[in-house]
């Protein structure tokens, strides 16, 4: 295959926040709002105040849970469609200040944002487009005017936030009329308040992976067409390229592919935009008691971190508090039980026992990139873990892990197709003494930032 555009290609690389959020790897979501006193997952807006009523609200406990599984950051709902504010805005009263918990004085955004500082994770915040409650949705201006007002408060009010997550959830106003969102205007407010904080999903840092259930693609690409950037926000449009051939083709989070070189070689525009998997520990965003018994099994945790991180995205696991502003102890069981997983499985990298790592590039009689490390005694291996250094872009396309037999031949044992960020392959346990890394299709070179074996 021609690989006369793979230069282009790799002249795309990420920004210095997103690697930054990259590095986080895993990291949490927290909904929570009068949805949690409802038992449903979308609110109308008309809710009572009254209703929200956290007595044993207690953030160091959401920071300490989060933290037990090896998450390094937490966005919290601050709030949601229903239009219920965590904090006491000034813009409505439809918020903690006219709830009974703390007799109106709380504010749930500034305590989760100080126990997380305190905790050494970062703070990120939700902040939903669509309110329920608002009688400006659906008016344009006046509508931007106070979803800017309440944006303004979350970025100045709370310290430094890692993450503003948006999703494109849009519905009609009072007046009839659906809401059409300034999202420049938006995003110039975080870029000058919070010049660090990645905007994710309908925003340009980080890509929504295309569902909710944890799912991942086997080869997942960070350079991908520029208007992918839109498949959020504008839904409802066609996201014409500029090329004639490709004016059809729309782009959807879901497409399996969106950074092959096919995909990439009749694009005119191309951006870094990697992808996040968000799912949630239960089936709901919010609690419902009926799901108590319903946490995601430990081996369904492992599956999607090992698929994400170790597929060149991150994870955003929600995890919801309960009416009592706690976490239920099933969740925050399991969080602990994943977080011992991690550790023991990646804690000990047997490439510090090998006694020889040696690494062959292309030449006219050798076309692949390959590395063969060597133990002095035999290791059991089930993991290898692999990381590009994606300040040179993404460009491994296929390689191959093969272990030597007793009998002197290379055993293939994994077969996979891009790294990025990192590449965690999931193998049978085998005993070996040498390993064989060969990588066999990928764009100009391939430069690799770190070598695991566990």
């Amino acid at each position: 295959m021609s690989k006369e555009n793979d230069s282009r290609f790799v002249q795309i690389v990420p920004g210095k926040r997103q690697l930054a959020h990259q590095s986080l790897e895993f990291y949490a979501f927290v909904h929570f709002t009068v949805n949690t006193y409802t038992d449903k997952e979308w609110g109308d807006g008309t809710e009572s105040e009254s209703i929200f009523n956290p007595v044993d609200f207690n953030a160091d406990q959401w920071v300490e849970a989060v933290k037990s599984a090896g998450m390094k950051g937490l966005i919290l709902t601050c709030k949601h469609h229903d239009g219920f504010c965590l904090w006491p805005s000034a813009y409505t009263d439809h918020s903690v200040k006219k709830s009974p918990w703390k007799n109106g004085q709380g504010d749930i955004v500034r305590e989760t944002a100080e126990a997380c500082r305190k905790g050494g994770i970062k703070f990120g915040v939700y902040l939903s487009p669509w309110d329920r409650n608002c009688s400006l949705y659906g008016r344009g201006k006046a509508y931007d005017d106070y979803f800017i007002s309440q944006l303004t408060e979350l970025c100045t009010n709370y310290g430094e936030v890692f993450s503003v997550w948006f999703d494109g959830a849009c519905g009609e106003g009072p007046n009839g009329k659906k809401q059409i969102y300034d999202w420049d205007r938006y995003y110039e407010v975080i870029r000058r308040l919070q010049p660090e904080a990645c905007i994710s999903v309908c925003g340009p840092d980080v890509r929504w992976c295309g569902n909710e259930a944890g799912d991942t693609r086997p080869a997942e690409w960070s350079v991908v067409p520029k208007r992918t950037q839109d498949t959020e926000k504008i839904k409802e449009d066609s996201q014409q390229s500029d090329n004639t051939e490709f004016r059809q083709r729309k782009i959807n989070a879901q497409d399996q592919d969106l950074g092959s070189r096919q995909v990439l070689e009749k694009e005119n525009e191309l951006v870094w935009y990697a992808a996040e998997v968000n799912t949630s520990i239960r089936s709901g965003w919010f609690y419902h008691e009926y799901e108590d018994e319903q946490v995601k099994p430990l081996s369904k945790l492992i599956d999607i971190y090992e698929k994400s991180v170790g597929g060149n995205a991150t994870f955003l696991l929600n995890i919801p508090p309960c009416r009592s502003g706690l976490f239920h102890e099933n969740d925050v069981q399991r969080l602990k039980e994943l977080g011992e997983y991690l550790e023991k499985t990646y804690s000990h990298n047997l490439i510090d026992e090998a006694y020889d790592v040696i690494g062959f590039s292309p030449d006219e009689n050798n076309p692949v990139y390959s590395k063969i490390i060597r133990w002095e005694n035999p290791v059991t291996v089930n993991r290898i873990v692999m990381q590009e250094d994606i300040t040179k872009s993404q460009r491994v396309e296929h390689f191959t892990v093969s272990v030597k037999g007793t009998d002197g031949n290379w055993i293939q044992i994994y077969e996979g197709t891009t790294v990025g960020y990192k590449k965690i392959c999931p193998v049978d346990e085998v005993s070996l003494k040498e390993m064989k890394i060969v990588f066999d299709d990928f764009r100009v070179s391939v430069i690799l930032k770190d070598l695991g074996v566990y």
